[in-house]
């Protein structure tokens, strides 16, 4: 397999790497990159659905928006099934922790409105069922377009395949609570290529989802950003010396850490509409490092790009290792050179004594940061735990230059708007 430099050729941009060396300087339990423990006795939004990636309603400039003072957000969401045979264990018991792990398989895209930025009312499906082309509706992103409210929601359509799609609607709103109606025809935008992003033939445990599209502060064209693998064959790429980095002596065996080979893709529309889009090399690459760039995003402040992922201890590479949480990286253009925050990357991490509290944080650009329960330890021993599939206590980060600092916490699900748009 060839290295970055070689694989990508001339192309506008060569991938940032995230590299071994930098991966080694995460350090789980630093106070300032540290998400504060979530209580057990947290409250559940639902006990009909299960909900974890949550998508706030945005412009394309990333502000978080309301629309005649309603703020929506789009989650993933399944039901639960408490009373399903095939989740009643010997004991007659519900075995939710089993309902949980299988969510994945009928996730779809629901919306919960509030006034509050809390306090979330379930709204219900997005598109009916059918509309969507594939099995799972996946992680994306839900874009206000104009004060007449239409809405382009980006989201992965998943089984058979993956690809990036987005359909196009309307929300409406009553002095009552919001409505989302006219989502009925999906387009999709595109899929790996198998040169640049990996695809499912070159491997069964790829990704490509989590579409984030933006339009650049700079030059005004719109992107958009998603998760994907590098390409080529599973087990064919190198771990060389640019993605090892500037290790201390016996920190050179790799292992077999050529089978993590996350990135951070970007594309760029030809259109205004976001409806034609091409495909450009990733912007940032963790080849040997880790196998899961999830839910990329950006918050633009004093002149940088603030480039932030989710990802797990599970895919971290030989070697390696980090708390579940969210990364970061910061550059002063597009197109980078990336490096990464706080010299390691680690922005806000799960403490190691509740490593799988929360998961799919969104940092926005007000500093809040969101993100969901996955399950928490009731006991001392941590073989006890109580399943989430809820909204996790919202996280204040502060982010000066190249460091991040935790700085508060506020109520569960907390979401206020940055800016609200007077439907016409």
């Amino acid at each position: 397999m060839k290295s970055n430099t070689e694989k990508f050729g001339k192309t506008p941009h060569q991938p940032s790497l995230w590299t071994r060396a930098d991966a080694l300087k995460v350090h789980a339990d630093d106070p300032t990159t540290t998400q504060p423990l979530v209580s057990a006795d947290f409250p559940v939004l639902s006990n009909e659905v299960f909900i974890w990636d949550t998508m706030p309603l945005r412009d394309l400039d990333g502000n978080i928006t309301s629309v005649d003072g309603w703020s929506v957000i789009f989650t993933l969401t399944a039901d639960r099934h408490p009373n399903d045979p095939q989740y009643i264990d010997e004991n007659g018991n519900y075995d939710i922790t089993r309902d949980w792990n299988d969510r994945h398989g009928r996730a779809k895209m629901y919306y919960w409105f509030s006034r509050t930025g809390k306090d979330w009312e379930l709204g219900g499906r997005v598109m009916a069922e059918g509309i969507s082309p594939t099995v799972r509706e996946w992680a994306g992103t839900p874009i206000l377009l104009n004060e007449q409210g239409e809405v382009d929601l980006y989201y992965t359509a998943v089984t058979p395949g993956a690809t990036i799609v987005k359909v196009r609607g309307r929300v409406v709103t009553t002095e009552h609570g919001v409505s989302m109606v006219g989502f009925e025809k999906v387009k999709p935008l595109f899929e790996a290529d198998g040169k640049m992003y990996q695809t499912e033939a070159q491997n069964p445990f790829w990704g490509f989802r989590d579409p984030w599209p933006f339009r650049d502060p700079n030059d005004g064209k719109l992107y958009m950003l998603f998760e994907g693998n590098v390409a080529g064959e599973r087990g064919s790429h190198t771990v060389g010396e640019a993605e090892i980095g500037d290790v201390p002596p016996g920190y050179e065996d790799v292992g077999n850490s050529r089978f993590q080979t996350a990135c951070v893709g970007i594309a760029v529309a030809r259109d205004e509409d976001g409806d034609d889009w091409e495909m450009l090399p990733p912007l940032l690459t963790a080849v040997g490092v880790n196998d899961q760039t999830e839910r990329p995003h950006f918050v633009f402040q004093d002149g940088k790009y603030y480039l932030f992922t989710i990802s797990h201890t599970f895919t971290y590479a030989d070697g390696v290792t980090g708390p579940d949480g969210v990364y970061g990286f910061v550059a002063d253009s597009l197109f980078g050179p990336y490096v990464p925050l706080n010299g390691s990357g680690l922005v806000l991490g799960n403490p190691s004594s509740q490593p799988f509290q929360t998961y799919s944080h969104c940092v926005m650009p007000n500093g809040l940061v969101t993100s969901f329960i996955d399950s928490v330890p009731t006991d001392e021993s941590g073989t006890q735990i109580r399943i989430g599939g809820t909204e996790a206590p919202t996280v204040g980060i502060r982010i000066k230059g190249q460091q991040t600092f935790v700085v508060a916490e506020y109520d569960y699900g907390y979401i206020p708007p940055m800016l609200d748009v007077t439907l016409k």
